[in-house]
Order: structure tokens, then sequence, then C-alpha cells
């Protein structure tokens, strides 16, 4: 009995440090695969030092440039204001610790993934120096991730193929508010103490009054307070569809019409805008302090020209 009671304590106790070798090596073995996917393009420290960022695709070459701040496209000679936001989700994407699984460090396999002479390529730059020069090649047969490669490295990567969405046209980064600085709806309609509209048929006063508003140029018995700060929020997050080199800013046909808003911290930006065209569509021209694209003339597409124009009735209380 003393025998098979010492046997039996062996086998189990070899049971066991089989179970924890097997799973030790089942550990390590994952743990290694994730050290050697789990990556990142670029510390969060040194993208805050971006300034340029150049992006070159087949069929497009462009840059960003940051100034105080803001984010321009430049492209054939011209420069647009850019949307922030997409910039910081580009920079994001880089800086993130993901899974980026090694899938090669052979410069023979880098046409099999399209990082050869094609490729797309992102550039970020700092005052000085270059901090991250990076290309994007094909994507995998699932189409799900793209190759990546960094210039003066071997190792091809792959990641998540939500890059392509910043390597499409110049016209995908224009910021086309009308008063660019809302990018992100920051500015609240409770800031506009006053909105003036000036048409060929008159003109709309609405100026606020404790909670409510006061409506002086056309007749309404009973302003909607909400309907008014509705209107506002329209205005102050419309967009246009481009920009346009014609007509110049200081062209008569902006005396067409036009509206100017004034905030509770004594700030005034005043849009004017053309007559519509055959078409429906207007220009407008954006003016006043904290104005980034002063000098820009925007398109206006039909539908937002008739939000932004409106009837007496449309302000009444029902």
């Amino acid at each position: 009995m003393t025998y098979r009671k010492h046997l039996y304590i062996l086998l189990s106790v070899i049971v066991v440090l089989s179970l924890f070798y097997t799973g030790s090596l089942i550990f390590t073995s994952d743990f290694g695969n994730a050290r050697n996917s789990s990556y990142v393009w670029l510390d969060s420290g040194m993208a805050a030092r971006t300034t340029r960022i150049a992006v070159k695709t087949q069929d497009n070459e462009y840059q960003l440039l940051k100034q105080d701040s803001q984010w321009y496209i430049a492209h054939n000679g011209a420069r647009y204001p850019a949307r922030n936001l997409r910039v910081d989700d580009l920079i994001g994407i880089l800086t993130a610790r993901a899974s980026w699984p090694l899938r090669s460090s052979n410069a023979s396999t880098y046409g099999r993934f399209g990082l050869d002479d094609g490729a797309s390529r992102i550039t970020l730059y700092g005052e000085t120096l270059i901090l991250l020069d990076l290309l994007v090649g094909a994507d995998d047969a699932a189409g799900s991730e793209t190759y990546f490669r960094r210039i003066g490295a071997n190792e091809v990567r792959s990641g998540k193929n939500n890059i392509r969405t910043y390597l499409s046209s110049p016209h995908s980064w224009y910021n086309l508010r009308l008063i660019s600085d809302n990018e992100s709806n920051q500015i609240d309609a409770e800031s506009v103490q006053r909105l003036s509209v000036y048409t060929q048929g008159g003109q709309q006063i609405f100026s606020r009054r404790n909670r409510g508003w006061t409506v002086s140029g056309i007749d309404v018995a009973n302003p909607s307070s909400s309907a008014i700060e509705g209107y506002i929020r329209i205005i102050l997050s419309s967009e246009g569809d481009g920009f346009t080199d014609s007509p110049s800013a200081d062209d008569a046909a902006f005396n067409y019409s036009r509206m100017a808003l004034e905030f509770g911290n004594g700030r005034v930006v005043t849009i004017r805008f053309t007559e519509n065209n055959e078409g429906g569509r207007r220009f407008a021209h954006v003016s006043g302090s904290g104005i980034v694209n002063s000098g820009l003339i925007y398109t206006i597409p039909s539908w937002v020209s008739a939000r932004l124009f409106r009837e007496a009735a449309s302000f009444e209380s029902q």
C-alpha cells in the first residue's frame, strides 16, 4: 500500500508539473507574439512637434502645414484651411500602440507587399528633422489590412487599412465651415447676442434679451426662441462645398446680401453672398476677427443657401 500510495503521489506531481510546463510554453509563445505585433510608428511626444506633413500617392501630392495651431493644405500653388480634427486623427493612427505584426524583413518581398516604387508615402516633419517617413503599400488578400514600411528600415508590418482614408484627394482635407474655427461645434449658439441678415427684400435683426429674443425688420408677433436658436446653429455649422478663385473678395457682386453675427466677447463675423446663379448656387466671403480664411471665396450649394435665408413665418411660435 505504501508503494502504491507513493506512486500515485509521484504520478500526480508529474501531471501537475506537465500542466505547468505546457501552460508556460503557451504563455511564452503568446507573449512573444504580442511583443512582436505590438508596435508604434511614432512616439506621441515627438508627434507633437509635427509642423508639416507631406502626402504622396500615384494620383495626388500635397502638403499639410501648421501655423499658429491651425493646419492648412497646400496644393497646386494655393493654400486652404484644413480640418484640424482630421489631421489629429491621422497622427493618432501613427502614434497609437497597436497590433502591427511583422510580415517580412527581406527586401526581395517589397514588391509583393506593394512597397516598391509605386507605394504611397506619408512624411512627418518637425522644424529641423524628419520625424517619420512611412511607405504605405498594398492591402492584404482580405482587404482589411495594409502593408507598411519605414523608409530606411527593412521591416514590413501590416495594420488596419483605415490609413487609406487619409490618402484621398486634397479636397477631403478642406475645412469648408464658413466659420472655420467652429469645426467641432465648440461655438455655442448662446454666445451669439445679435444676428443681422440683410437681403434685397430688407433686413432681419434678432437681438437676445434675457432668455428670449426680439425681432425687428420683419413681422413676427410671437418669436420662437427655439427656432431662432436653431437657425443660428445652422449658420454656425454651415459649410460650402469648395473654394473658388473668382469672383474676388472685393467684387461688387458680394453686396447682394450679407449676415453679421455679434458675439458676447465683442467678436463680429460677417458673411457676404452673391446672388444665386442659374443653378441656385452662391459664392460667399467671410471676414471678421479670428477668421483664418478671410481671403477665400466659398461655393455654396443651393440647399445650403435655402437654409441660410428664411421667411418671417419660420420664426413664429406655433
